[in-house]
């Protein structure tokens, strides 16, 4: 009977010792829970550990940190529990310093186990956290890039008389390397650029932004436009390699005060259109891209601009627009620019991104797309202007 009441009063003892260390368990998965952020989790556990177990010392590390104290000689039995992800990846480590002449007791086992299992939830949850917060910040930075870049679009096409100019340019991310601009030279004459720096993104939008700096700079000296097109390219290639990698193809126009003259230098970019008199035209690469080879010549081709005349310089976003497995391709694009009837340059633009959009059929963009139009209006649409 004796006996019978002694293992009653040891079972009673267990479950007590069960009920015990479970509340100490949820007491524990509280606070480690309680927090998102990833060192007080982690500091968290250590108390715990330190404080609650009364053990020596322990430690957490990970590859990018480590937290804890150890005694100054720890035993070489140390325990180690590894924290886990759901996928069994292991994220940090607590090693644990058990009291001298003894290891931990099956319990204080028990009872880390326990606590790591909550601790890697709680970890895991504040490397989700952590992720989160820089996604979002680099998307925040991300827009801030691509309202810059669109800061630095002409804002307001210049009023060239008896000619009308447009430009239009979409990125295919957040940012892109597609460049377009128009200058008011010393001499009354107007500087135009269509520029396409090698990849797209973040990379690519930054060397767009120093090649319209110095675009800009040069754009100001009376250097003819071959000139201005090989000191743009030794400058970029003085730059070094990364600047190099990142090569910019380039049309450079230049259109005479009065608008009767076209000058044209094509340094590695798609082949201009051009509509002259009727007569369809290509201006073709003469040099290599900008930037690419150092000591680069370049050749001019100069035109008669009159009335009824039309330009379009492009970057091959505009044909390398696809459907299924069919490219839109530059030939498309010049038969579109060859019979535009549009009666100026936005509504030129307008229906040429009408009609790469119904090709795609609603397919994302796949590269940064930009185009400048320039027309010599006919006195019958300067007339009617007037």
């Amino acid at each position: 009977m004796a006996h019978a009441s002694h293992t009653a009063n040891d079972e009673i003892f267990t479950l007590h010792q069960q009920i015990a260390r479970l509340q100490a368990l949820l007491e524990t998965s509280r606070e480690v829970h309680a927090t998102i952020d990833l060192e007080e989790v982690f500091r968290t556990v250590l108390r715990i550990v330190v404080l609650e177990l009364e053990l020596p010392g322990a430690l957490i590390t990970n590859p990018r940190m480590s937290f804890g104290v150890m005694p100054p000689d720890p035993c070489d039995g140390c325990a180690r529990f590894p924290f886990r992800d759901r996928s069994g990846e292991v994220l940090a480590e607590l090693v644990v310093a058990p009291r001298p002449g003894s290891g931990l007791s099956l319990d204080e086992q028990d009872f880390l186990d326990g606590l790591i299992l909550q601790a890697s939830v709680a970890v895991e949850n504040a490397r989700y956290y952590e992720r989160n917060l820089s996604w979002v910040r680099l998307q925040r930075d991300l827009e801030a890039a691509r309202q810059i870049q669109q800061s630095l679009l002409p804002k307001r096409m210049p009023d060239i008389p008896g000619c009308s100019v447009a430009v239009r340019s979409s990125a295919c991310y957040e940012v892109g390397g597609d460049y377009v601009d128009i200058v008011s030279r010393p001499d009354g004459s107007y500087l135009m650029v269509v520029a396409d720096v090698a990849g797209k993104g973040l990379a690519s939008a930054i060397v767009g932004t120093t090649f319209r700096s110095a675009f800009r700079a040069t754009a100001n000296t009376e250097l003819p436009l071959p000139e201005l097109a090989a000191s743009l390219n030794d400058q970029h290639y003085a730059e070094g390699a990364e600047a190099q990698r990142r090569y910019v193809t380039a049309i450079f126009l230049a259109l005479a005060r009065d608008g009767d003259t076209l000058q044209i230098v094509n340094a590695g970019h798609n082949p201009g259109f051009l509509l002259l008199d009727g007569t369809p035209r290509e201006v073709e690469a003469s040099g290599t891209p900008v930037g690419l080879l150092p000591g680069m010549t370049y050749a001019m081709e100069e035109y008669r601009f009159r009335p009824g005349s039309r330009a379009l310089l492009y970057t091959d976003g505009l044909t390398e627009i696809f459907r299924g497995d069919d490219e839109f391709g530059p030939e498309r694009l010049k038969d579109l620019f060859l019979s535009c009837t549009a009666g100026d340059c936005d509504a030129m633009l307008n229906s040429l991104w009408q009609q790469l959009a119904a090709f795609s059929e609603g397919a994302p963009q796949q590269d940064d797309m930009t185009a400048l139009a320039l027309m010599r209006c006919s006195p019958r649409r300067e007339n009617a202007d007037d």
